[in-house]
């Protein structure tokens, strides 16, 4: 079997056994829907989970590309110099502590209900990996190649743009696909809270009439914008650091 038939296998499968359990053991639609009521319930609301998705990746998409900008400079900040490192990597890992749920009525209290609480939770959830795996990148390369090319000339900034940032590119978009997966949580827990749009409104909308289908439609919509962002992801991956792709470790 070709391993691209794998995943399908795999989640026909589990569709299967989940539809198969809640008709043999009569589990009530209002606790665990089947499949099958949750596809009519996609199929009926479309319009709606349509418009709710396409409102719900517009809100991920701009909290992640700030992530990305502000959690790469962070990165780059803390990679090259001591100094920043010991005074903000402290408190970036603190900050990631707190759970983002905690801020998330903060930040309606400062902008309101609507888009920009989603957006900047999608940013404050997202950017620590991608500051985290910069840094990572960009600091662990060897001392005896830095001493090497500063005895042959090279300056500062010229280590960092020919040999520190493109070593930090694996790490970078390893970090991007962890990223994206939280950036989507960040918005739709802002949207469960307070958003009057997209997939987290529209779950909650649907919980309050007890149409649990509509809500397992609404998880299920989440899925799948989470593996086309992921999938975006891993494709630049390949495209940008195709020199860094590794084979099978057993093969």
């Amino acid at each position: 079997m070709s391993l691209r038939l794998v995943p399908w296998v795999f989640a026909i499968a589990s569709l299967l056994l989940w539809e198969g359990l809640c008709r043999l053991l009569a589990v009530p639609v209002f606790i665990l829907p089947p499949p099958s009521a949750v596809a009519l319930s996609l199929v009926k609301f479309w319009q709606a989970l349509g418009w709710a998705a396409l409102y719900t990746l517009a809100t991920t998409a701009a909290g992640f590309a700030l992530a990305i900008v502000v959690g790469a400079g962070l990165g780059i900040l803390i990679g090259v110099s001591r100094t920043v490192y010991a005074g903000l990597y402290p408190v970036l890992i603190g900050f990631n502590s707190v759970p983002k749920v905690a801020i998330v009525p903060v930040l309606i209290i400062w902008f309101g209900s609507g888009a920009v609480p989603a957006v900047l939770t999608a940013f404050l959830i997202s950017f620590f990996p991608i500051s985290v795996n910069v840094a990572t990148g960009i600091a662990t390369v060897e001392p005896e190649l830095r001493d090497v090319l500063r005895a042959l000339g090279a300056r500062p900034s010229d280590i960092l743009l020919k040999v520190g940032i493109p070593r930090a590119l694996p790490y970078f978009f390893a970090a991007l696909k962890v990223a994206i997966t939280l950036a989507f949580v960040g918005a739709v827990v802002a949207e469960t809270a307070a958003g009057s749009d997209g997939v987290g409104a529209l779950m909650m909308a649907a919980s309050a009439r007890l149409d649990v289908p509509l809500v397992f439609a609404g998880l299920f919509v989440i899925a799948v914008l989470g593996i086309a962002m992921y999938a975006v992801c891993a494709r630049a991956e390949r495209r940008f650091t195709f020199w860094a792709q590794r084979g099978d470790v057993l093969g």
